[in-house]
């Protein structure tokens, strides 16, 4: 049986994030198993140029995120863990709380009562403290909270740079090998390069 991965898409910005994760893992022996919510959906025409469609091709598996008798609601449907990516403040509130009213916050209940792995990368700025607190919530259930935030020790050249940071933070986190940045302390190759490095404003 394949290794398999949740991954859910909910309507925060940064839809992008979950295009590459589901690229990424392509590359992998992993299956993935998709949800996108219908805000999810609606930002993919606001944010990007790819079609919600053409995304769900890019999983083995997707479902409706309305299905609560999707394989995903059941705790015996075995996966190595998922990544809500973005998650958005009303997703993490459902998962923090447990109301489970989707299969996005249904399939994440699953993964912490089943101690699997869960992520979550939570997409909102400023944070006041409702925010920080259901964080600590999900935290204290076993949830990894891993917000988008970007490092610059690597010289992201590109935004797909500082994207792939973040998904490589996730599969360091999940236990997938990967090459999608430079570690601290690895020799850089950047130096060849003739591309400019992002300049700091």
């Amino acid at each position: 049986m394949s290794k398999r991965i949740i991954v859910s898409i909910s309507g925060a910005s940064g839809v992008i994030y979950g295009v590459r994760l589901l690229e990424a893992l392509q590359d992998s022996d992993y299956e993935t198993h998709l949800i996108i919510s219908e805000s999810g959906k609606l930002n993919f025409e606001i944010e990007t140029s790819y079609n919600p469609k053409d995304v769900e091709a890019m999983a083995d598996v997707a479902y409706d995120h309305k299905d609560m008798a999707a394989a995903l609601a059941s705790g015996s449907f075995i996966t190595e863990g998922m990544v809500v990516v973005p998650c958005t403040i009303k997703t993490l509130s459902g998962i923090a709380n447990s109301y489970n009213e989707n299969l996005i916050v249904r399939a994440a209940d699953v993964t912490l009562k089943e101690k699997r792995k869960l992520v979550l990368v939570v997409r909102e700025t400023p944070l006041h403290k409702g925010h920080l607190r259901l964080m600590t919530m999900a935290a204290d259930m076993g949830a990894h909270i891993l917000p988008p935030v970007p490092s610059f020790y690597h010289h992201p050249k590109t935004i797909d740079d500082i994207i792939d940071q973040t998904i490589g933070k996730i599969f360091d986190y999940l236990g997938i090998q990967h090459d999608l940045f430079k570690r601290w302390g690895e020799s850089k190759k950047d130096n060849d390069d003739q591309e400019t490095p992002l300049k700091a404003i």
